[in-house]
């Protein structure tokens, strides 16, 4: 079967695991949009970054980052950091990706969690092409984001409304996730390790500075204690 007779069954694969992603990316996309427009931007800045970064959470920290002193050594760590578990997605999904062809740089660019939980966990068809339904799985999620950061960034350019408070959009994207991540642990450690590093930096190096050592330090010891923590939720799940 040439790749052109491939297309259509693998986009047909693909959408329904998307639609749960597609409502999230599009409300979250349009408050993105909206939150830039809020900072100054012009709309043609919330989709350039959607289309070309597509990293969720860290695109709102680059807004930040974008309106603040240049530091390039603190922008890479932040972003090393905030995106650091992509390293451990990108390392389990290397045998997932072989044999796809040049369709593995989009598939190692469009990695998100949502793309990663589909891929590596669905059962495709065997009449349907893995490479192509892996493709279409990332493209179709990657659509959703910018199509919600396209409509937030125009809206926003559109409509006048007082957006006071509206940056508060992006502490509440962290809540969400902590709360996603703390209902989908046993025992909770890692969570609470994350709590605890953060009160404890933030007490240290105050409200300003303690991100990246918060980060650096959460890494560092949830690298260090990856066994352990995983044997006691694997017991757990028992």
């Amino acid at each position: 079967m040439s790749d052109k007779n491939k297309l259509l069954p693998a986009l047909k694969a693909a959408f329904p695991y998307t639609i749960p992603i597609l409502a999230g990316f599009l409300f979250l996309g349009i408050a993105y949009g909206i939150y830039m427009n809020a900072l100054g931007f012009a709309p043609i800045y919330a989709i350039l970054m959607s289309l070309t970064i597509f990293a969720g959470s860290m695109e709102f920290v680059a807004a930040h980052l974008l309106l603040v002193a240049f530091n390039p050594l603190n922008a890479l760590l932040l972003t090393l950091m905030l995106n650091a578990r992509h390293l451990f997605y990108g390392i389990s999904m290397l045998e997932k990706y072989k044999g796809t062809g040049k369709k593995k740089f989009y598939l190692i660019f469009g990695l998100c969690d949502e793309s990663f939980a589909i891929n590596n966990t669905v059962q495709i068809p065997p009449h349907v092409d893995k490479g192509w339904f892996m493709f279409f799985v990332t493209l179709l999620n990657h659509i959703y984001w910018v199509v919600g950061a396209t409509i937030g960034s125009l809206f926003g350019s559109i409509v006048t409304f007082n957006t006071t408070g509206l940056e508060f959009v992006m502490t509440a994207l962290f809540v969400v996730i902590f709360l996603e991540q703390w209902s989908k642990e046993k025992t909770h450690q890692s969570s609470l390790i994350g709590l605890g590093v953060s009160i404890l930096t933030l007490i240290v190096f105050g409200g300003e500075n303690f991100i990246i050592p918060a980060m650096a330090l959460m890494l560092a010891i949830l690298t260090f204690m990856r066994k352990p923590l995983k044997k006691v939720e694997g017991t757990a799940r028992q």
